[in-house]
């Protein structure tokens, strides 16, 4: 039975006033007292609350009074996509800005909130001191060599929590160590403190967890530049997560056929089951409706690079591109109703879509008798962290799953198409290896950890900064986002594909997998012969291609100079043949030479653009929602 435009309007009334884009009606039932009001983030029949509809259909006047009343930008439609990624679907700068905006606000405010929450939390919990070991890993040699690892130490008293670490940053080739720790002091239910100590350089950094007020100095100090929003409507849209639909944990095996048992390791001294997860899925959905013809051809220039790197592992590609659809075909009553089927329609611009799946075997080490509780006391340390962490975000969402019986002690994930990242817990109590402020005290047949106040007091000798303290410019105090923590780990892959002897040379990705640098040939000069042209560099703008060096070294063969092939040097005199003929046969190798030069040069743009492009390639794995 076909709905009725008046069915519509009583059902979902903000979502009827975006679809006619009555900005007149909208700032109507938007004032305070409105009975509309509770429909604010009630779900259309396609998984759509009103702003999520207004953005997709870019009504901007409609999109900015809701996010002037407070609708929740931090929500995703059916299909995974959240308002920031369909604003820039979009391509409008004005709707990318407003989302974005109010996204860091409320994002900010979430943060603020949460915190106090999660240490009320930890409150009624034994206390306890623990370790996280992070080791990155790669099925790539030479990004392997440039993955990093670090151990947070996790002090926890009372509402009081204190994370150690030593990982700070990477620069150009390397990552940068230091010593820091974060402390969060609870002040009440609603209050909470962080102090940031820089052990090496003596210093505090306090600052006060609140909300916000929205005001005009606020929002200009959220609002996003103008080269970030340029960066989001160049670049495609990417779309990440582990399909944990599929996922099955099964137990594995040791011994010989038929004498197999139920596979068992110790991890930090304590036997622990050996579960693999089966089918675990890392979808990456990339669009790129929104972006110029300009740089869709510089996107699909560098899909060469990136299939390549790719090509080791499964994946699978499924292009979607428009069919000549758009949101005209789909009517108002056809959207509302629930019961009909839309197919490949949908409102909005059309989408171009790539779907790429890989599959990972991830690894789980479980243990029956572990003296902390996963869910009253790990879980509120890695949700506290995982509001500023992707890292700790994808570890959440793996640890929440139906997992079997037992404490995860070690845990592998997978963060990148290249790269994993395994996770294990040890040290607790501090009983492998003594730290300071701990202790152990027995009670009976169990362990009880107490944890001294000297861990969560300020050394004196440090230089305090905010809340009393010297004032500090926001220039000298560096931290990461959310978003920068996963730039810096994709660029060191970036430069962990550089070649070993030089910065300019980009290695590709066979010799990636083989770890070894690319060999270079001698410039020789032989006698009444013109000296070799020296190789293209990807310095010069432009790199060989595996056919162009075959030829090279082909032609290197014919002339008699060493190569990595095994041909040995010949001397002119002593080769057999006559001077006329080796004449000939140097003036062909020239030729050929040269039009192999002439098809590089004619390469040069689109190889320069792989190798701008790379880093940004490497960041579709994990790129901002």
């Amino acid at each position: 039975m076909k709905r009725e435009e008046s069915d519509i309007a009583r059902e979902y009334p903000l979502h009827y006033i975006v679809w006619k884009n009555n900005t007149v009606a909208l700032r109507s039932s938007l004032l305070p007292g409105n009975v509309n009001l509770q429909y604010l983030e009630q779900l259309d029949p396609r998984g759509r609350t009103p702003l999520m509809l207004a953005v997709t259909l870019e009504h901007l006047d409609c999109a900015i009074l809701l996010l002037e009343n407070g609708a929740n930008v931090n929500v995703e439609n059916k299909e995974g996509w959240t308002v920031v990624q369909e604003a820039v679907s979009t391509g409008n700068h004005q709707i990318i800005s407003a989302v974005l905006q109010k996204r860091d606000l409320q994002r900010h405010t979430t943060r603020m909130l949460g915190v106090p929450a999660l240490l009320q939390k930890l409150k009624e919990a034994p206390d306890f001191y623990m370790e996280m070991k992070w080791e990155f890993t790669s099925w790539v040699p030479l990004v392997s060599r440039m993955c990093p690892s670090d151990t947070y130490k996790v002090y926890k008293q009372g509402s009081n929590v204190r994370i150690d670490t030593t990982l700070l940053g990477f620069d150009q080739s390397s990552w940068q160590r230091g010593s820091k720790s974060y402390l969060f002091k609870s002040e009440g239910v609603d209050k909470a403190v962080l102090l940031e100590m820089d052990h090496e350089a003596k210093e505090v950094f306090v600052e006060e967890l609140r909300t916000l007020q929205e005001d005009q100095v606020t929002r200009h100090l959220m609002a996003p530049s103008n080269e970030a929003v340029m960066s989001r409507v160049t670049s495609p849209i990417v779309h990440t997560y582990v399909d944990t639909e599929k996922i099955s944990f099964e137990r594995n095996k040791s011994g010989l056929w038929g004498w197999r048992s139920d596979k068992m390791e110790v991890v930090n001294g304590r036997e622990c089951k050996v579960f693999s997860a089966s089918n675990v899925e890392l979808v990456t959905k990339t669009r790129t409706e929104h972006l110029s013809p300009e740089n869709k051809t510089k996107v699909a220039g560098s899909g060469f690079l990136l299939n390549s790197l790719l090509a080791v592992g499964q994946h699978i590609e499924e292009p979607t591109l428009p069919d000549g659809s758009s949101s005209h075909e789909v009517t108002m009553e056809e959207y509302f109703d629930s019961s009909i089927d839309l197919g490949k329609r949908d409102i909005g611009r059309p989408k171009e879509m790539t779907t790429k799946t890989q599959k990972f075997k991830a690894t789980l080490w479980l243990c029956e008798e572990f003296p902390l509780s996963l869910v009253d006391q790990i879980m509120p340390i890695v949700d506290l962290m995982a509001i500023s962490s992707t890292h700790f975000a994808k570890l959440r969402d793996f640890i929440q799953m139906q997992l079997p019986a037992g404490f995860p002690t070690k845990i592998e994930i997978p963060l990148f198409h290249v790269m994993n990242a395994c996770v294990t817990f040890g040290n607790t109590f501090a009983l492998d290896e003594p730290v300071h402020g701990i202790s152990v005290i027995q009670e009976a047949d169990r362990l009880s950890c107490v944890v001294d106040d000297s861990c969560f007091v300020t050394p004196g000798e440090y230089t305090l900064y905010g809340m009393g303290g010297a004032s500090v410019s926001s220039s000298s105090r560096r931290q990461f986002s959310m978003d920068e923590e996963d730039e810096l780990l994709q660029y060191a892959i970036q430069q962990s594909l550089l070649d070993v002897g030089s910065e300019g040379d980009e290695v590709d990705i066979w010799e990636a997998l083989k770890a070894h640098k690319p060999p270079t040939t001698p410039q020789v000069s032989r006698a009444n012969r013109s000296p070799l042209p020296p190789r293209p560099s990807s310095s010069l703008g432009f790199c060989m291609s595996a056919e162009e060096e075959e030829l090279q070294r082909a032609i290197e063969a014919s002339l008699g100079f060493p190569t990595e092939l095994g041909f040995n040097p010949v001397d002119a005199s002593s080769s057999g043949g006559t001077a006329e003929a080796q004449d000939e046969a140097s003036l062909m190798a020239e030729a050929l030479m040269l039009s192999a030069r002439e098809t590089a040069l004619e390469e040069e743009r689109r190889s320069r653009e792989d190798n701008e492009l790379l880093q940004r390639i490497l960041e579709l794995s994990l790129l901002e929602k």
